[in-house]
């Protein structure tokens, strides 16, 4: 595959470079913020060379290329940068389209925010779950793994990304609300810098900024109590970025150029901090632990009902990448009581989805299918990446989604009976399951049989099932 011929017909298709107000990936997806999205035909992208399907969902325009996205993605940076470094006037005026939905530019603004985090999770999660497994298996030989200093510095290294949030969310924040992102990543150290740490914990100094007064505060989780602090937090910052883009907007705008270099960073910092301490942070803190506190009733209601939910349907926002919108509730569980198990039960959609298609690659008799299958069962059930599953099988043959959605919630179901959680925010796959071991065997023991079930489940039921063969001509135009 000629990954630059690839990116210029998609590049094409999507209407060329005067129709792309934006683009980024993730692990198998071109994400488009196009200004004219009547422009693309579904169909003709959907059956170019390279492309599996076509997605419009949060506001994006997103063309699924499975794992070769990196390289078609470097290559169509480099033709955006080459046409609009062209020095050229734009070939014809692009229509405005219709005013977004909020919803569709909320869900694209919280995809543009986590999306970049997301390789950095996974591999902090590896390396946790590696951690956790040796350290298990050498304790049954009297060693203690915890005490040496290569574990030490290991762990250090899987817990950095949460840690640190602060600063890399407000990298990305600052890409998607268009601000200057060094100045956004000083407000975010700023909230974890140790001697600020150590002031908002303690509780019991009053500490002011300006004459006004920062706010602390310490809350029980069961029979321990949280002491307030923006290490590990996500919603503080977020709102605070937010906040600073406009601000810096408006100074941008009244101070004038020969001063602007050195005030308008000097003067939202001044702004941002005060209001982020006083205001912002205190509001992103509890309504962090408010949205903590929805999913943990949700969970004590029913964790068998929660994992059903979330087993089953995480492959369904998986399709209109709404997933993207959870991950926040992910974090803030890590970040409020040190574990999560909203991932475990996503770990039972996406062995699901991989089940599925190792059933269609059983039950099919033509080649290129089998292969397509084969290939997305081996990246959903060892990396925990399901797109090349959902759009390369399961979503067009139908009946193998099905299949997929019954038993990742079955899956999910039984991850809920044995209470499992995770100690660290891992894609879900054979890589990182050792992540469910640091709770103890028995809930492990529960982790492995759901994912079972899942996978196992769905590769059976979708034999069973069956499902209609694509047309040869449609499997031909698909580039299968």
């Amino acid at each position: 595959m000629d990954k630059r011929r690839v990116a210029e017909t998609i590049l094409n298709l999507v209407g060329g470079a005067d129709n792309v107000k934006e683009v980024t990936h993730c692990f198998t997806r071109l994400r488009f913020v196009l200004k004219d999205e009547r422009i693309p035909k579904d169909e003709e992208v959907s059956r170019a060379e390279g492309v599996i399907s076509v997605v419009r969902a949060g506001g994006q325009y997103q063309v699924v290329c499975g794992t070769k996205v990196q390289g078609i993605y470097q290559e169509l940076e480099d033709i955006l940068r080459e046409k609009r470094s062209g020095g050229g006037a734009p070939s014809g005026a692009v229509p405005t389209s219709p005013r977004r939905p909020i919803g569709d530019l909320i869900l694209q603004k919280v995809a543009e925010i986590f999306t970049p985090l997301i390789p950095a999770i996974a591999a902090s999660g590896l390396i946790k779950g590696l951690l956790t497994a040796t350290r298990l298996l050498l304790e049954r030989y009297g060693i203690d793994l915890a005490a040496t200093d290569t574990y030490v510095i290991l762990n250090a290294a899987s817990q950095v990304i949460f840690y640190f949030m602060p600063i890399f969310l407000a990298m990305t924040c600052a890409k998607a609300f268009r601000c200057n992102r060094v100045m956004a990543m000083v407000v975010g150290a700023s909230l974890v810098y140790p001697q600020m740490d150590a002031l908002i914990q303690n509780t019991e100094q009053v500490t002011t900024i300006f004459g006004l007064p920062v706010l602390k505060n310490a809350w029980q989780i069961g029979s321990s109590a949280k002491v307030f602090s923006y290490t590990e937090s996500v919603i503080p910052i977020i709102l605070a970025i937010l906040c600073m883009a406009v601000l810096e907007r408006w100074l941008t705008r009244v101070i004038p150029e020969i001063v602007r270099l050195i005030a308008v960073p000097g003067l939202e910092l001044l702004g941002i901090l005060p209001l982020t301490l006083v205001v912002l942070g205190p509001v992103g803190i509890y309504v962090g632990n408010g949205i903590q506190h929805l999913y943990d009733t949700m969970m004590g209601f029913s964790t068998v009902l929660g994992g059903a939910l979330v087993g089953g349907l995480w492959g369904v926002c998986v399709i209109f990448g709404a997933h993207r919108a959870l991950l926040p509730i992910g974090l803030n569980d890590v970040a409020v009581n040190g574990r999560q198990n909203l991932l475990a039960f996503a770990g039972a959609a996406n062995f699901a989805q991989g089940g599925a298609a190792l059933g269609v690659c059983l039950k099919t008799g033509n080649r290129e299918l089998r292969q397509i299958a084969a290939s997305a069962a081996l990246t959903a059930s060892v990396v925990g990446v399901t797109e090349p599953a959902i759009y390369g099988c399961n979503l067009r043959l139908k009946k193998p989604m099905v299949c997929a959605v019954i038993c990742g919630a079955v899956g999910g179901a039984v991850m809920g009976i044995g209470n499992v959680y995770g100690d660290a925010f891992a894609n879900n796959g054979v890589l990182t399951v050792f992540t469910y071991a640091a709770y103890g065997m028995t809930r492990f023991a529960f982790y492995l049989a759901g994912i079972g079930a899942a996978f196992f489940g769905a590769a059976a039921l979708t034999y069973l099932v069956g499902f209609e063969e694509l047309p040869a001509s449609d499997r031909e135009q698909n580039g299968e």
